[in-house]
C-alpha cells in the first residue's frame, strides 16, 4: 500500500478506491464484476445491453461462443448458417444458450435457477452472491477449473451465507454438471439437519420448468426423512447430526459438509475425528468431489481449531476461508463529520482494522457497535476481523492471545518421540521391590516409538558442564483416559547465561499411574544433567491411597525418590532448612500461588514480541494457554468441555516461575573445577 496514516489525504484516496471497488456492477445476469471465475467480453448487438461477460472455460469449450463472437449478433450467427431469423429462433437460441451457459457460469445458474430465503424478510429471493460467498465460490472454482479435487475449511463470521453458498453448489454439481455424485451433509444438531433439507426441497420446487423438460424432483430414499433422492441424476442428498450420525455414515458419496464442526459432540461411542472419518474416507479424489469442514470459531485446540491451523500452515490438501465482518455490506454506516476529522480520531485498533481492508464507514458502523456490546472482547467474538479474533473464547481469558499465536511461531515438530528407561530395571520393578530403586537411573536409554509419550525438541546436552541448568516439573493426572492426562516438562535455562531466555525442550504428556509418574520424572530429570525436579504437590497430597497399598502419605514417595536423587524442589525456608525442619517436597499450588505463577506467566508474556519471555516448542499448549481463563466463581483453569485440560499450562507457569524467581543463575564449569559467568560480553572465572 503507498499510503500512511501521516498522509490523510491518502487515507481518504485509498477509502474512496475501496467504496469504488465494493460498490462495483455486480450483475450476474450479463456476468458484470462476477470475478469469482475468469470472464471474457462477448459484444452481441442484439442483447440487451451488448455485452456478455462469459467465463473463460465457456469461450475455451462452446463453438457457438466464438462463432457469436465472429457474427457480433445472434440474427448475424443465424443467418451466416443459411437460416432464416425469427423472433421465434432469437428467443429459442437464447434459451439453448442459457441452458449451455450454466455448465460453466454458478453465478448465472444460482440467479436464474435458485431462490433462498431472505433473512431479512422471510420470502423467496433470487439467490445473488453476496461478496463473502463470492470469495469463497472464487476458491471453489480455482480448484473445479484445475480438475483438482475440492477441499475446503470454512471459517465463518457471522451469517453471511456460507454454508448457503456450499449447499447450493453442491446442487449445481449433482443436478447440472455431473450425475451420480451423492451428498453427504452432516450439521450439529437434528433441528439444522431438518433445516437444511427443508432448504434442499425448497430450492428444487421453485426452480423454473422450461418449455419441454421435466421438473427435477425429489423423492425419498428408502422410506427415510433424512434423505432424498434426486429424480433421473442418479444421485441422491443425505442429511443428520453430529448427535445421531448413523443416517450419513458409511454413505457412498463424492460430496461432503460438515457443518459447525467446532460444537460435534464427543461421546463415549463417537467423536468429531471419527464420525468425519467414517464419511470421507470413502470419498473419491477425482475432480468435483468436495469436502467442506464450516464452523464458527467454538474455542481452540478442539478438532476444528486443530484442522484450522494446519490448513494455514500448508499442511493437507485443505484451503482456509475466513471472511472478515467488514466484508459483509450489512456492516457499515455513514461518517459522522467530514473525513478529516474522522481519521485523525481513529485509535490503534481502528487504524489496523483499516490496515486489514475495513472502510471509514465500516469502521464507524463498528465504533457504533461496540457502544452497544460494551467491550472490544465482545467485540472480536461477535465480529472477529481476523480469524485469531474468531478463535476468541468467551469468558474472562487469561493470557493475551496475540502474545500467544507470537509464541506459537517457535513451536515445531519433536525431533524424536518415544519413550525412556532403565536397562537395569523397569518402573513396575521398583514399585515391588523398593531395594532396586537406585538402579532405575543406570543405563538411562531413549527408545524411538510412533506410541510415545515423551517428545525431544532437544537432547540433553553434556558438552558442556552447567549447574542449575535444567528444570523439570511434573503436573500429575489420572491413569484413565477420561481423567486429566499428566505432564512433564524440561525446561533449558542454558541461554540464560548470555542474557536470553530459557525454552521448552522435552514433554512427556499422557495417563499413568501417579507413583509411576513420580518415577517417570525422575528419570527424565537424571537424563537430563541432573536437573532441579519440581512436583506440583498437590495431586499426591490429595491421593495418597494412589502409592501404596497401606496408604503411605505422599511424602513417603518423595522420601524414596530424594534417598536416588537429591535434586528434589522442596518449599522449607532457609530459617526451616537451618533449623531442622524436614523439607516438604513439591510446588503446593493454592490460591495465592496460583495467581503468583500466573501473574509470573502474564509479565514473561509482555516480552515475547521482543524476544523475551521464553521459547515454546508445544503447540498445543498454546492452545491449552488461549483457553484459560477466570472463572465466575474466582478459579482458574481451561474452558470447561471438549475435553479441555491445562496441565501443560501449570508445567510451564511452575517451570518459569522456579526458573526465574527462585533458582540461581546457571554457571559454567570447566574440568578443572573452575566456575564461569558472562559478564559484560566477556567470560570471567570466579
Amino acid at each position: 500500500m503507498d499510503w500512511t496514516f501521516e498522509d490523510i489525504g491518502s487515507v481518504i484516496a485509498e477509502n474512496a478506491r475501496r467504496k469504488a471497488e465494493h460498490g462495483s456492477r455486480h450483475n450476474p445476469l450479463t456476468g458484470e464484476g462476477c470475478v469469482s471465475t475468469p470472464r471474457r467480453v462477448l459484444q452481441l448487438s442484439d442483447y440487451p445491453g451488448g455485452e456478455l461477460w462469459l467465463p473463460c472455460e465457456m469461450w475455451d469449450k462452446e463453438d457457438v461462443v466464438r462463432d457469436l463472437a465472429r457474427s457480433g449478433s445472434v440474427r448475424g450467427l443465424v443467418e451466416s448458417g443459411g437460416g432464416k431469423f425469427t423472433q421465434d429462433i432469437y428467443f429459442a437460441f437464447l434459451l439453448e444458450f442459457a441452458r449451455c451457459r450454466c455448465q460453466y457460469d454458478f453465478e448465472y445458474y444460482a440467479y436464474t435457477n435458485l431462490k433462498i430465503m431472505d433473512k431479512l424478510s422471510g420470502l423467496p429471493i433470487r439467490f445473488v452472491l453476496n461478496r463473502g460467498q463470492r470469495r469463497l465460490l472464487g476458491v471453489f472454482e480455482e480448484m473445479r477449473l484445475a480438475r483438482e479435487p475440492i477441499r475446503v475449511i470454512l471459517l465463518k463470521a457471522r451469517q453471511w451465507g456460507g454454508s448457503t453458498l456450499v449447499q447450493m453448489y453442491f446442487l449445481w454439481i449433482q443436478t447440472v454438471l455431473v450425475k451420480g455424485f451423492s451428498s453427504s451433509i452432516c450439521a450439529h444438531t437434528q433441528d439444522a439437519a431438518r433445516n437444511i433439507m427443508s432448504m434442499y426441497n425448497h430450492a428444487v420446487e421453485s426452480m423454473p420448468v422450461e418449455e419441454g423438460r421435466v421438473a427435477l424432483t425429489l423423492s425419498p430414499k428408502n422410506g427415510m426423512q433424512t434423505a432424498r433422492n434426486i429424480d433421473g441424476r442418479g444421485c441422491s442428498i443425505t442429511v443428520g447430526s453430529a448427535i445421531r450420525p448413523d443416517s450419513i455414515r458409511s454413505q457412498s458419496v463424492h460430496l461432503a459438509h460438515f457443518s459447525e464442526v467446532g460444537i460435534y459432540p464427543t461421546t463415549a461411542n463417537n467423536t468429531p475425528e471419527e464420525l468425519i472419518a467414517s464419511v470421507t474416507s470413502i470419498i473419491p479424489n477425482v475432480p468435483l468431489s468436495m469436502i467442506v469442514y464450516e464452523s464458527t470459531a467454538k474455542g481452540v485446540g478442539n478438532y476444528f481449531h486443530t484442522e484450522w491451523l494446519k490448513a494455514k500452515r500448508g499442511e493437507g490438501r485443505n484451503v482456509p476461508v475466513f471472511v472478515e465482518w467488514f466484508c459483509i455490506d450489512i456492516y457499515s454506516c455513514p461518517v459522522e463529520g467530514d473525513e478529516e476529522t474522522f481519521v485523525r480520531s481513529l485509535s490503534g485498533y481502528e487504524r489496523s482494522l483499516f490496515s486489514l481492508g475495513a472502510t471509514l464507514e465500516a469502521i464507524q458502523w463498528y465504533r457504533l457497535k461496540r457502544q452497544e456490546l460494551g467491550s472490544d472482547d465482545q467485540m472480536m467474538q461477535e465480529f472477529p476481523s481476523t480469524d485469531v479474533e474468531a478463535f476468541r473464547h468467551s469468558g474472562e481469558m487469561i493470557f493475551d492471545r496475540m502474545r500467544l499465536e507470537e509464541l506459537r511461531g517457535g513451536c515445531m515438530e519433536a525431533i524424536a518421540v518415544g519413550e525412556l528407561y532403565s536397562s537395569r530395571v523397569s518402573v513396575s520393578e521398583v514399585k515391588l521391590d523398593l531395594h532396586k530403586r537406585g538402579e532405575l537411573l543406570e543405563g538411562l536409554t531413549f527408545e524411538e516409538r510412533s506410541d510415545g509419550h515423551l517428545k525431544v525438541w532437544q537432547w540433553p546436552d553434556r558438552s558442556v558442564e552447567v549447574r542449575d541448568r535444567y528444570v523439570v516439573v511434573v503436573d500429575p493426572g489420572g491413569r484413565s483416559s477420561s481423567s486429566d492426562p499428566s505432564c512433564i516438562c524440561v525446561l533449558d535455562r542454558y541461554w540464560m547465561l548470555y542474557g536470553e531466555v530459557p525454552e521448552i525442550v522435552a514433554e512427556w504428556h499422557g495417563h499413568t499411574d501417579i507413583d509411576l509418574l513420580a518415577w517417570n520424572a525422575t528419570q527424565i530429570a537424571k537424563w537430563y544433567s541432573d536437573a532441579l525436579l519440581v512436583f506440583e504437590s498437590n495431586t499426591y497430597d490429595s491421593r495418597m491411597e494412589s502409592f501404596l497399598s497401606d496408604g503411605d502419605h505422599s511424602e513417603f514417595i518423595f522420601s524414596l525418590i530424594s534417598d536416588v536423587y537429591p535434586h528434589l524442589y522442596a518449599r522449607a525456608s532457609k530459617v526451616q532448612v537451618r533449623e531442622g525442619v524436614p523439607p516438604k517436597y513439591g510446588f503446593h499450588t493454592n490460591k495465592a500461588t496460583k495467581r503468583m505463577i500466573i501473574d509470573n506467566y502474564i509479565s514473561l508474556l509482555r516480552e515475547v514480541r521482543d524476544g523475551g519471555g521464553y521459547v515454546e516448542r508445544c503447540e498445543e499448549m498454546i492452545n491449552e494457554a488461549l483457553i484459560y481463563e477466570k472463572r465466575s466463581d474466582g478459579s482458574y483453569g481451561n474452558v470447561s468441555g471438549n475435553g479441555n485440560h491445562d496441565d501443560r499450562v501449570m508445567t510451564r507457569m511452575i517451570a518459569l516461575y522456579v526458573a526465574y524467581e527462585e533458582m540461581p543463575m546457571p554457571t559454567t564449569v570447566d574440568s578443572a573445577g573452575a566456575v564461569y559467568v558472562r559478564s559484560e560480553g566477556r567470560m570471567a572465572s570466579i
